[in-house]
């Protein structure tokens, strides 16, 4: 690889550092090509998944200011740049490491630090964003509906003794006339 064609690779790499929310770094050591193209597939749009030098991509993370995954750049390492919901991404990797064992999960980086494989295990267990917001809508919907049932409640308790004096008085009316 001639000096310029390094040079695009680490600034190509450095870029894909600074615009990922989030990355995983994986070994794909035995995988075939069709693997890492179906791979490619599950993790969806958001998500780029780059085999790399690991020199290039050393000099890429430090030229990006990602610090801390020097450690994980040994055997044949490819990345994958989650632009999206890491959740997601995280998913999809674990689901694919569980059916394809070549797969290795090395760790990742997310919110300016190098997250371990455990780390990166527990985001993938984590439920989605839409589904955290429905179960949080779901939450404010019922804690709305018990406080309009308190509002509510006085008023009616007002109208029910209302209603029992009336009816006491007509009762108590009946028996003054007999």
């Amino acid at each position: 690889m001639a000096k310029a064609e390094k040079a695009t690779a680490v600034a190509d790499i450095a870029e894909k550092f600074k615009e990922a929310t989030a990355t995983v770094v994986t070994e794909y050591r035995g995988l075939k090509v069709s693997n890492l193209a179906e791979l490619r597939r599950s993790l969806g749009d958001d998500v780029t998944y780059t085999v790399a030098k690991n020199t290039l991509v050393k000099r890429a993370a430090a030229e990006a200011g990602v610090e801390g995954l020097d450690d994980l750049f040994t055997g044949p390492t490819a990345i994958a740049f989650i632009s999206g919901e890491p959740v997601d991404a995280a998913k999809a990797i674990k689901k694919f490491a569980k059916d394809n064992k070549a797969l290795v999960v090395k760790g990742g980086y997310m919110d300016g630090r190098a997250l371990s494989v455990g780390e990166v295990e527990r985001i993938a267990d984590l439920e989605s964003r839409e589904v955290l917001l429905s179960k949080l809508a779901g939450a404010m919907k019922a804690k709305q509906s018990q406080a309009a049932a308190l509002f509510v409640a006085p008023a009616s308790q007002i109208a029910r003794l209302a209603a029992a004096l009336q009816e006491k008085k007509a009762g108590s009316e009946n028996t003054d006339a007999a």
